[in-house]
């Protein structure tokens, strides 16, 4: 078997970590895997029988800093390389990219762009493609666009794996700890970040309440969130909204819910949004960059346009695009036969990306 190293900066809540870890247990059977981390605070995934090599070098601010960071994470993954005798390492983000640059090794060395955001750096996208002997992309927008702005032909596709029968036993494990009975519950997932545009889905959210007084709203993610529950409040709504909280198996929340909602700007490849679509909710999605148009097609859920990056906390303002999202809430939740057939859509769509065809594709390039 060969050796291969899975890079990542921690293993907090986060799309690209929960696949790290993911594709550490899937390859188990044909490489002798190590995971390593800079840091072990606040780990949200099990990783019970995979083997965690932790630098010990979290972030830290400031430039000067952040660039010896660089240098010293290097040298402690150059170190561990020769030690394991790795023969891939495959880096998941930019921190993790820049580490695994500077540590060099005679190995293959795989690069991981895991969101459109990874984009806004050109300097940086152009030193992966010349070192990398192979730059991963989570999605086919972010592939085409390296390819040919950067004459990268190493740049190739990798959707993020979902096994649909584990998503569906998390989900029958334990109940779910939401405020209410009963209830049409609408769920959108992901941490308290600006990126997310959850100020837009509970605006959204209140109008639609007014037509429906039935629904709910549970957003399942790590953070405080006290602008946002101090906006549900204002508008008159914080007793149908609920923040979970960082969730060790969300799959309980998912079940519950009626209906997914994803008001991002940016996204990479939305793991939230593929395993509600496995739960069989119907979605409305963003058509940010990127990932939901590819998911969805305008076919497998329904898409709407990108809406304003700009945070908008002012229960008295409510833009055109969160009416016409509460617009489409509404149209879809009261349509019973528009329900079920998005329903059936997801599960459909969902069983596309299954964890085979990413085991195969990864031991295609390493030849295991």
């Amino acid at each position: 078997m060969k050796n291969m190293l899975l890079i990542v900066p921690a293993l907090h809540q986060g799309g690209f970590e929960k696949v790290c870890v993911e594709t550490a247990r899937l390859l188990q059977p044909y490489y002798h895997v190590t995971v390593a981390i800079f840091d072990p605070a606040d780990i949200a995934y099990d990783i019970r029988g995979i083997r965690v090599a932790n630098l010990r070098l979290p972030s830290r601010p400031g430039k000067i800093a952040k660039a010896f960071n660089v240098i010293k994470r290097g040298l402690k993954l150059r170190a561990l390389k020769r030690r394991e005798r790795i023969d891939i390492s495959y880096s998941f983000g930019p921190t993790a990219n820049l580490a695994n640059i500077a540590s060099g090794g005679k190995g293959e060395m795989w690069l991981g762009i895991r969101s459109y955001m990874d984009m806004g750096n050109p300097k940086q996208i152009r030193l992966f493609c010349r070192l990398a002997d192979r730059v991963i992309c989570c999605s086919d927008t972010i592939c085409r666009e390296i390819r040919e702005q950067y004459q990268c032909g190493r740049a190739v596709t990798l959707t993020n794996p979902f096994d649909l029968k584990q998503v569906r036993d998390l989900s029958e494990r334990e109940d779910a700890a939401l405020p209410w009975d009963s209830g049409r519950i609408i769920v959108s997932m992901g941490r308290e970040d600006p990126v997310k545009g959850y100020w837009h889905l509970i605006k959204s959210f209140a109008l639609a309440h007014e037509k429906l007084p039935d629904i709910r709203l549970a957003i399942i993610g790590d953070g405080k969130f006290e602008a946002y529950k101090e906006l549900a409040w204002r508008l008159g709504v914080s007793d149908s909204v609920c923040f979970t909280g960082l969730q060790k198996n969300p799959y309980p929340y998912l079940k519950r819910g009626s209906l997914y909602v994803l008001t991002s700007y940016y996204e990479g490849f939305p793991n939230a949004m593929v395993e509600a679509m496995a739960m069989g909710l119907p979605v409305i999605a963003t058509d940010c960059m990127t990932g939901p148009g590819e998911i969805l097609e305008d076919r497998y859920g329904i898409l709407i346009p990108n809406m304003s990056p700009e945070e908008d906390f002012d229960p008295k303002h409510i833009a055109q695009e969160e009416k016409d999202l509460a617009r489409e809430i509404v149209s879809l939740l009261e349509d019973a036969g528009r329900m079920e057939h998005y329903g059936r859509m997801s599960v459909q769509r969902a069983g596309d990306y299954n964890v085979k065809a990413y085991v195969e594709k990864i031991r295609e390039w390493g030849k295991a």
